[in-house]
């Protein structure tokens, strides 16, 4: 079977595209994207040639874009051109050459996508040694099983409907049909990692073993196969395990530990909110650690609350479990400010305020870090005044709160103890006494 034939056929296979679907062809002007170009030709598909002229290689540089547009005369195709800057974006960025082209390129390929609504897709014409080469270089950088399977045929708008092919097809066909392209001198050398892995690793690993190449392009599939599965066990376990509750989201610990691949089901989870693999092994430090230990990303914390991991952002305002780390704060939260300070030495008397809005605390009873939170079902405390626990529910039954009430309360507690209904009133436990020598006053406002 001919390539133009295995061409349609994967196209077909993969669901990529559809033949009426207009096309913005990728092209350098190398061996692959003039292929890619001419079998897209061939097949009859409408597209639209981009190509980036980067400004790296002087003369070369203009040479290939010289020679795309002359490409896109002889398919009758329109050509786009962007000239970048990509010395100043990789230093103003602090990045790789190879990175700023790649950054830059699909920006503007996903900007043309949205300015034109006649383009469908943007088409790669990434090939099977490519695609290997990606699988090998995330093995040794580090990576899970979506690096194994290496690059998809199709992401979103993303297509690329040459990953069944080799390079050696590839150039055999351009061969066949007389085509011409043109050479980036970049390609020969081994600056880059991903030419070292084409010109010297693969090589050498096919000289140990040969047939390697053939061998890793089918365990591509076999991963990607693999992935798949993983991605639905880490579905099954976020379904199971995750309860959201407005902002944030709460983890049962005891579930949580009875899981199968416990560090792999972590990851999955707490990546989409700022955490490394690197900090795994913390969070699972987290779960047989007492309550109000944390750890952050960039965006938000895991907290240790009793027997569950909660997953809040790092902004108060918008979290409805707080950590209070210290005396001498404000913390802003959807219920107001709370503002916590110390007063007082065995020299004074104190004197608990008659506030509603203020608590006044026994400071040697309190653990910090305290939580803030919204009070849930099953929540006790001993009003103040009385010996007796009562649950929350009853207690707010008795002060004739309506539904709307109830479901704005806070409670701030330590060491796992309720210290405080917020506005209303604090547990007895944490009582000014006699022998009381310093106070924690705990204030909540609307306005700093």
């Amino acid at each position: 079977m001919n390539l133009l034939q295995q061409f349609k056929e994967f196209i077909v296979k993969e669901n990529l595209f559809l033949p009426a679907d207009k096309l913005l062809l990728a092209v350098s002007g190398g061996l692959d994207s003039v292929v890619l170009a001419d079998l897209c030709h061939k097949a009859g598909f409408d597209f639209t040639i981009a190509h980036c002229n980067f400004q790296l290689r002087g003369e070369e540089s203009i040479r290939d874009e010289d020679f795309v547009r002359q490409l896109g005369k002889r398919y009758n195709k329109e050509v786009l051109v962007k000239h970048f800057d990509t010395k100043t974006y990789a230093s103003q960025n602090k990045v790789g050459m190879q990175v700023a082209a790649r950054e830059l390129r699909y920006a503007w390929f996903y900007e043309l996508l949205g300015e034109d609504k006649s383009l469908h897709y943007l088409i790669t014409a990434h090939h099977l040694d490519d695609n290997i080469e990606t699988m090998l270089m995330n093995l040794f950088k580090g990576t899970g099983p979506a690096g194994l399977r290496g690059m998809l045929p199709r992401q979103d708008k993303l297509i690329r409907p040459l990953l069944f092919a080799s390079r050696e097809i590839i150039h055999q066909y351009a061969m066949a049909n007389q085509l011409s392209w043109a050479e980036d001198s970049s390609n020969s050398t081994d600056d880059y990692s991903r030419n070292y892995f084409r010109h010297q690793v693969i090589p050498l690993i096919e000289k140990i073993y040969p047939g390697a190449v053939n061998n890793l392009g089918e365990n591509l599939s076999r991963f990607r196969d693999i992935e798949r599965l993983y991605q639905q066990s880490i579905a099954f376990n976020k379904k199971k395990l995750l309860v959201p509750k407005g902002n944030e989201i709460h983890i049962p610990v005891l579930k949580l530990k009875k899981t199968g691949a416990l560090s792999s089901v972590l990851y999955e989870i707490t990546k989409a909110y700022g955490f490394s693999s690197a900090q795994v092994g913390e969070i699972i430090s987290l779960l047989d650690s007492e309550t109000g230990k944390y750890i952050e990303s960039a965006t938000h914390r895991i907290i240790k609350n009793r027997q569950w991991l909660i997953i809040a952002p790092q902004n108060n305002s918008e979290s409805n479990t707080i950590l209070v780390e210290q005396s001498g704060t404000k913390t802003v939260f959807p219920g107001g400010i709370l503002s916590v300070s110390s007063s007082g030495n065995k020299h004074e008397t104190i004197v608990p305020s008659k506030d509603t809005n203020t608590a006044c605390i026994d400071a040697m009873a309190v653990q910090f870090p305290m939580l803030l939170r919204k009070w849930k079902e099953g929540d006790y405390f001993y009003p103040l005044g009385m010996q007796k626990k009562k649950k929350l529910a009853r207690f707010f039954i008795d002060l004739k709160l309506s539904k709307t009430e109830k479901e704005s309360i806070w409670v701030i507690e330590s060491a796992r103890k309720i210290i405080w209904v917020v506005g209303h009133r604090i547990d007895d436990r944490f009582k000014l006494k006699p022998s009381t020598q310093q106070q924690l006053r705990i204030t909540v406002s609307k306005t700093v």
